[in-house]
């Protein structure tokens, strides 16, 4: 990422320290927070900041996994702003980072085949408007497993439970079966009465027909079938409770709480088809006769529902994610609900395909969002700007020094600067910065502009010191990515500070 001559800088750098009765001090950057309730990719789910600690992992830009290094916690008492897309939102400090793509003005970028030439940085989220360009990481881990052990053991006055095989391969069908399971299952838990159940309309004769078969084929299990004709159900039970306690350590029980152990999400493409084709036969739908055509899965499960989109995304397939609030209709209680949505054309012909069902668009292709191999990128749907008092969190993490939230990546590096100087006369009598150090709290470009800051300013005088431009440190040094020239122009505000706050002591003191 850096180059020789930025890596000198930062591992030995320049002029580092304070200076005792500084003529003047200027102190720029900020650190940046997040909301202490929003929510990011730890460990291996989406939790609140506030749970996250020193050697904890999270997910980064780049699909990378990286070790918490640090959480820090501050009081803040300013503006708070909410960015919005599709995937859900971030309520953040205005000079927090945010990998993005601004847009120009002209017309010309209205248009998504001139904002994809555009190239991405990090971004203020106060600078960033409706409209502009966020990117998203797709999933890459690639970890295939081919069987998987059935580890519940069988109780002891567990007298009924058929013997298992002791692993069964982790192939289409079983992932198929997990995906009915997510959609539609449940395990009965109770002393002597255990056993996984299906709840489907009694009309899904070809998924009762694939859980009977997948059942007979990987665990030599019978299922039974009832019908309730009255409410149009059939349930399919599936009597082994150690199969029932196996589902139950794997997913979780109960709709809210169900999810997918952390190695499913890393299988390859094919498989989490599979997977994929299970859940929406089994919970979702797909209506391709409307004019605007989509499909669509339902869950009460947060986690279940970012790791939906996640599976999507790895199959370059674009969602949408909308919030169902709890409601009471016709005396019932309906629980908090998450809406995947897909829509976008070339989306949902390949949902259709991984369905088996014939999909020809009836409309014009339209993207709005798009992909590449490894980011997918999506307009900011909305703005909003509070005021805000309390608590704010931050994670300074390792390798990438970025982690993501469910909607949006973002930068740990809130850079903080303080630039001394002591002003002394030339030969010419004029006033000349004698002394210069610097303290920088920040990532490597971060220090090692201010250490090239120092080199560049020492034994100038001021008025030449402040003809200095806000880049020529970033080319003094031979370059910086264009995600870090921030810290360039950081390192110039740091002089002009210190520079502003010599010449009011000056005021003062005549």
């Amino acid at each position: 990422m850096y180059n020789e001559k930025v890596l000198d800088h930062f591992r030995n750098p320049r002029n580092q320290g304070t200076i005792a009765n500084a003529d003047g001090v200027g102190q720029v950057g900020n650190p940046v927070c997040i909301l202490p309730n929003e929510k990011i990719f730890l460990n291996s789910k989406f939790e609140n900041i506030i749970k996250a600690t020193l050697g904890f992992f999270v997910f980064s830009h780049d699909s990378s996994k990286n070790k918490i290094l640090n959480r820090s916690i501050r009081n803040y008492n300013g503006e708070i702003i909410t960015l919005k897309n599709c995937f859900g939102e971030i309520s953040l400090t205005p000079e927090h980072l945010i990998l993005a793509m601004k847009l120009p003005k002209h017309y010309d970028f209205f248009r998504t085949k001139n904002k994809q030439k555009l190239i991405p940085a990090w971004y203020h989220a106060g600078q960033l408007e409706k409209r502009d360009v966020v990117l998203y990481p797709r999933p890459k881990a690639i970890k295939d497993i081919k069987f998987i052990k059935i580890n519940a053991a069988k109780l002891k006055h567990d007298f009924k439970s058929k013997d298992l095989p002791s692993q069964a391969p982790l192939n289409q069908s079983l992932m198929r079966l997990f995906g009915y399971f997510m959609a539609e299952g449940n395990v009965q838990d109770r002393i002597s009465k255990t056993y996984i159940s299906f709840t489907l309309n009694i009309g899904e004769r070809d998924i009762i027909d694939d859980i009977k078969k997948i059942s007979k084929d990987l665990f030599g299990l019978e299922v039974k079938i009832q019908e309730k004709p009255k409410v149009k159900t059939a349930v399919v039970l599936l009597y082994s409770a150690r199969l029932a306690r196996f589902f139950k350590e794997l997913f979780g029980n109960g709709a809210e709480n169900k999810y997918f152990p952390e190695f499913i999400m890393a299988l390859p493409l094919l498989k989490q088809k599979s997977l994929i084709a299970g859940l929406w036969r089994g919970d979702g739908y797909v209506n391709l006769k409307r004019v605007g055509q989509r499909a669509g899965y339902a869950t009460i499960s947060y986690q279940l529902a970012q790791q939906i989109k996640n599976l999507l995304l790895r199959q370059g397939i674009a969602s949408s994610i909308y919030i169902d609030p709890a409601k009471k209709i016709d005396g019932v209680n309906h629980k908090k609900a998450y809406r995947i949505h897909v829509g976008q054309r070339d989306s949902l012909i390949k949902l259709a395909g991984i369905l088996g069902k014939k999909y020809s668009p009836n409309s014009y292709k339209s993207i709005s969002s798009w992909f590449d191999d490894d980011y997918f990128y999506t307009p900011i749907t909305d703005i909003k700007k509070i005021n805000y008092r309390g608590k704010v969190y931050n994670l300074e993490v390792e390798g990438a020094h970025s982690f993501i939230s469910e909607a949006f990546c973002l930068h740990n590096c809130g850079d903080i600067m303080k630039i001394y100087i002591k002003v002394g006369k030339n030969k010419k009598n004029e006033e000349m910065i004698k002394d210069i150090k610097f303290e920088t709290l920040g990532c490597g470009a971060a220090i090692a502009t201010s250490s090239m800051l120092t080199e560049m300013a020492k034994g100038k005088t001021i008025a030449e010191a402040l003809k200095i431009k806000k880049l020529d440190i970033a080319d003094e040094l031979g370059g910086l990515p264009s995600v870090k020239l921030h810290c360039s122009i950081l390192a110039h505000e740091g002089l002009e500070a210190a520079v502003k706050d010599y010449e009011s002591k000056k005021l003062i003191n005549k």
